[in-house]
């Protein structure tokens, strides 16, 4: 049995969206037990050129939600990027996966072989869906989901491999 555009997808959009819920819900944790201020986590980064953590779950969430637009040929729900806090992260996450779930594997049938055109630094640049879920839409969502990892890791959240892959 072969895999489908939505299985390689959307199961895996959703469970890595669920878990970055999960690994926000520590941090809060981890932020009131040792009374520390929200913002210094909202806005760290690894890195001065890097998106904060608040940037890192926005762009999770349009990865998810753009690719899997993009390969249904539907138009993706628009999110300003507004969150501050981490109730409006998690708010974030949970519109974005009842997004998903609104989607049919049916919607996804001859996706591999659709024709997608996006900007990529200015230039126009065209995938086959195939092309675009594997080489592009993945690898970016979970860029940024394990980047969302990583700052809270580095802020001292009690969270390791286990917690990233969900056990």
């Amino acid at each position: 049995m072969s895999l489908t555009m939505y299985q390689a997808s959307i199961p895996v959009f959703t469970r890595a969206l669920t878990i970055l819920s999960t690994l926000l819900n520590k941090a809060v944790a981890h932020i009131e037990e040792n009374q520390l201020d929200p913002e210094t986590f909202l806005s760290a980064r690894l890195f001065d050129d890097m998106y904060a953590l608040t940037g890192q779950i926005q762009r999770a969430s349009d990865a998810a939600k753009l690719g899997s637009s993009r390969l249904t040929a539907i138009q993706p729900p628009s999110f300003a990027d507004e969150e501050t806090t981490f109730p409006q992260l998690q708010e974030r996450i949970a519109k974005t996966i009842a997004f998903l779930e609104t989607l049919k594997p049916e919607q996804f049938d001859g996706s591999q072989e659709r024709e997608i055109v996006i900007k990529l630094r200015g230039q126009e640049t065209t995938f086959t869906g195939q092309t675009y879920l594997f080489t592009f839409v993945l690898p970016n969502f979970l860029f940024h989901v394990t980047t969302a990892y990583d700052i809270l890791r580095h802020k001292g959240v009690k969270i390791g491999k286990m917690d990233y892959l969900g056990f």
